[in-house]
């Protein structure tokens, strides 16, 4: 896996669905999945940690122009 710091939320995003599928197939030897299991979750936590910067960038470019006030960003998925 390339190093954590430079890939793109894209790219780490792509490869977090690649993972999920090969652990959903269930055709993956168990020492195989473990390991799928923690790079998926290394990549998950990557993506949240770039979701989160971003989120802090919005509200700073937000604060400084003042015209708006902080709005929280909603879940991305369904649930309520």
């Amino acid at each position: 896996m390339p190093d954590e710091e430079s890939i793109s939320f894209e790219a780490a995003m792509e490869r977090l669905e690649s993972i999920v599928g090969k652990l959903e197939s269930g055709d993956v030897p168990l020492e195989m999945a473990i390991e799928l299991f923690q790079q998926g979750m290394k990549l998950s936590q990557l993506c949240s940690g770039k979701l989160e910067q971003v989120e802090r960038k919005i509200e700073m470019l937000v604060e400084e122009n003042g015209a708006y006030g902080r709005k929280p960003v909603a879940p991305l998925n369904d649930e309520g």
